[in-house]
């Protein structure tokens, strides 16, 4: 008989928590007025690129290939792999930055937005946040699950760290706390330099 009132209590919790998630499911997403030239569409990213933003220039910057599917636990033969297209390289990325922390998400969907420089980047974060940003080379946004780099520095450890940060927001349902998912977004990085460098 007493088992009920506690019921009725978690019942109200569960009941707000689930609230609270709609709610910041459906919380705006702020405006950052870019204006994409060009469309990409991967498994795991929508990605846009601003005007004078060159695709195959990206792909050359990124640094990976065949190879890194193969890392990423992916067959890598067969017409279903270009290590021309940035939407497959992406995909490898994606996969292989999960493969780095364990963490399979398997029905992941974000998006990437390519900008021109790092003037431009500064204008978006200022827009989003009403704040100059630091000098970041790369950001991601959780309200927008969105990550924004510039295209002169689309590394594969730039965008995987950002990728890192895409993967925790999304894997957890209580967010680490900021420091936490540095040092794991940091790990990927390290990983992936790791990688450039092994002989």
């Amino acid at each position: 008989m007493r088992l009920k009132p506690l019921f009725l209590i978690m019942g109200f919790i569960l009941a707000g928590l689930a609230a609270g998630a709609v709610k910041g499911a459906f919380a705006q997403v702020p405006k950052d007025q870019f204006s994409a030239a060009r469309k990409l569409e991967a498994t795991y990213f929508s990605i846009e690129l601003a005007e004078g933003v060159d695709e195959l220039a990206l792909v050359q910057t990124l640094g990976i290939g065949p190879e890194h599917k193969i890392l990423a636990g992916q067959v890598s033969s067969g017409a279903a792999f270009s290590s021309t297209s940035l939407a497959n390289l992406m995909d490898a990325l994606f996969l292989w930055s999960c493969s780095v922390l364990d963490m399979q998400l398997y029905s992941y969907r974000g998006n990437l937005k390519v900008v021109r420089d790092e003037a431009a980047l500064a204008d978006i974060y200022r827009k989003i946040y009403g704040v100059d940003h630091a000098g970041e080379k790369a950001f991601y946004i959780y309200e927008g699950n969105t990550i924004y780099v510039t295209a002169a520095d689309f590394t594969k450890e730039i965008v995987g760290h950002e990728v890192g940060h895409a993967i925790l927001s999304n894997f957890f349902v209580v967010q680490p706390p900021v420091k936490v998912q540095e040092v794991l977004a940091g790990y990927i990085e390290y990983q992936l330099r790791k990688a450039s460098t092994a002989p």
